[in-house]
């Protein structure tokens, strides 16, 4: 969750039924342009917590602001002339220039390479909304980076989640924990596969506008969510953060916005208040006051009596403050290695799912098993192989038995090798890799698919092409390659030069065809086949990856001889 912009005067509203109007109070300490720490209010009193659906989230469920929209729609002002517009509607309907900018190349860029996720611009603005305020209000440079860091508060178990330090605090500047960053508020391990380059600087960068709202948008885009489908776009939003309240906060954002927006300057956008964390308490517990200490007090003499020596007060020593229990570690923090649980050799055909899925296990320096722990596949290499929804990368809790077992691969068209690194979330230790092979699509038979023989005339040109079919064990092979050439003899496969013959685009003589593919049918038509002028019996031979030859006769014969003239 993003930084806190200032002491929070009025908490927003914690419900959608009705919309309050949010209210901060900067202090001179707050003010613009110093780095916000963004810790919050944390209690306490509370637990550690490993939270294992944290590290699973685009945030790490870090906190978020739950300012909800006024009830009257925003009105955007038309354009007047030339230059930018400005809004004279609700103040919280406009979006600062670059934030709007950068959600709006985001919707496109993903409608190009995600046409079928429907990504509308306006649920990036609803969740920037509520994850840092438009990047505070649009404080961000030319390029769209944020003009000072904004950082969700140390995830250390203390009112929030546990998650360890995973990038060496290369976003979040943390070593010990992570801490969400940006203005889309990312957790680093979620940053290290989903960051993407939004503004082309050839950087990826969680701090930059662009970069974290194509990121964003990619990110609920993965698994094939449809978000024009009601049930996906919850699906969407709750692996963003998985809070039934973040959820209708950002559906309330969104339902505002598609009722219009305007664009704003930068710098000059609405600020929230209220905070999911608020009622994390405010601080330490009051120190505990030492007990006062009474004077001893003489009793009046009289008649001559002395009254007993008053015994010296008892002095209670104030109470020390009780030693912290150290937290007890986390699932992940006990394991030491990852080992393989099991996993067959991964071999599949271009375009196949791989028969065998990715399993491995979690162990702690004792060889002992480890559940509940997050291991990350993450394909690597030069491939088009994917997961199970599209994705190259894929997080799954171990079970009871401390295993793991990756979604089932897809092969993609490039062949050669691949790797699958599983690596743990949130811990150091060493990754496992698994070699992943693609084969081509092959078959091992082919079939002519009518027996009708191919003759013609010399000089002429065959009434039928010849179409074959390819299978392999006993199934269409689709997508095989194949090759086509009018050979010598059974014996001499070299290209013929007399005989039979194809024409190119060109209409030029060609006796060999290379790069054909049959269909998803498994089938493979030849283009029309033409004769010289010689007559005989030729072979056309058909071979095809994976060993499938098929050879065809083709018969020409001589043309008829001219009828001579008659004597007169």
């Amino acid at each position: 969750m993003a930084a806190q912009f200032g002491r929070r005067v009025v908490k927003g509203a914690a419900t959608t039924a009705v919309a309050a109007v949010a209210v901060a109070a900067l202090s001179a300490s707050q003010a613009p342009g110093v780095t916000d720490t963004g810790q919050g209010r944390q209690n306490t009193g509370s637990q550690p917590s490993s939270d294992p659906d944290a590290d699973n989230s685009a945030t790490g469920n870090s906190p978020y602001y739950t300012d909800l929209p006024p009830l009257n729609s925003p009105t955007p002002s038309p354009s007047t002339g030339t230059g930018t517009p400005t809004g004279t509607g609700e103040a919280e309907a406009g979006i600062p220039a670059t934030v709007l900018d950068a959600y709006k190349k985001a919707e496109a860029a993903l409608g190009e390479s995600k046409p079928g996720c429907n990504l509308p611009w306006q649920l990036l603005a609803a969740i920037g909304k509520v994850e840092s305020g438009q990047a505070r209000g649009g404080r961000v440079d030319a390029n769209g980076t944020t003009i000072s860091p904004i950082l969700g508060p140390v995830l250390n178990g203390n009112g929030f989640a546990r998650i360890t330090d995973t990038d060496g605090g290369a976003y979040d500047g943390d070593t010990t924990h992570d801490r969400a960053v940006g203005p889309m508020q990312f957790i680093p391990s979620t940053w290290e596969w989903s960051g993407r380059d939004g503004n082309g600087d050839g950087k990826k960068d969680p701090n930059n506008i662009y970069d974290a709202a194509l990121a964003a948008g990619g990110y609920l885009c993965r698994f094939g969510w449809d978000l024009s489908d009601k049930a996906d776009l919850r699906r969407a939003i709750l692996s963003y953060n998985n809070s039934t309240h973040y959820l209708n906060t950002v559906l309330s954002w969104l339902e505002y916005y598609r009722k219009g927006t305007h664009e704003v300057p930068d710098g000059t956008g609405t600020l929230p208040s209220g905070r999911s964390d608020d009622n994390n308490g405010s601080g330490s517990s009051p120190t505990p006051t030492p007990p006062s200490t009474t004077p001893p007090s003489s009793t009046p003499g009289g008649g001559g009596s002395t009254s007993p020596s008053p015994k010296p007060p008892t002095t209670t020593p104030p109470p020390s403050t009780p030693p912290t229990t150290p937290a007890p570690p986390t699932p992940t923090e006990t394991v030491d290695h990852l080992e393989d649980a099991g996993t067959a050799k991964l071999t599949a055909t271009a375009g196949d799912a791989f028969a065998e899925r990715i399993a491995t296990r979690t162990e702690t320096e004792a060889g002992k098993a480890v559940a509940k722990v997050r291991v990350r596949f993450t394909i690597v290499g030069d491939t088009d192989s994917v997961f199970t929804g599209g994705e190259s990368v894929a997080t799954v809790v171990t079970n009871s038995s401390g295993v793991a077992t990756a979604p089932a691969l897809k092969a993609g068209e490039k062949t050669g090798d691949f790797t699958v690194r599983a690596t743990v979330v949130g811990r150091a230790v060493s990754g496992l890799d698994y070699k992943a092979t693609v084969t081509a699509r092959q078959a091992d038979a082919l079939a002519r698919t009518s027996d009708t023989a191919l003759t013609c005339v010399a000089s002429g040109e065959f009434a039928n092409q010849v179409e074959v079919k390819a299978t392999y064990k006993g199934a269409a092979a689709d997508g095989v390659a194949a090759t086509a050439t009018l050979i010598k003899s059974a014996d001499d496969a070299t290209a013929n030069d007399k005989g039979p013959y194809f024409k190119d685009a060109d209409g030029k003589t060609v006796r060999t065809l290379a790069g054909l593919k049959t269909d998803a049918n498994g089938l493979l038509k030849l283009p029309k086949l033409y004769a010289d002028d010689t007559a005989g019996t030729f072979l056309l031979r058909i071979t095809t990856t994976g060993g499938a030859t098929l050879t065809v006769e083709l018969k020409v014969t001589a043309a008829a001889a001219s009828p001579s003239p008659s004597a007169s």
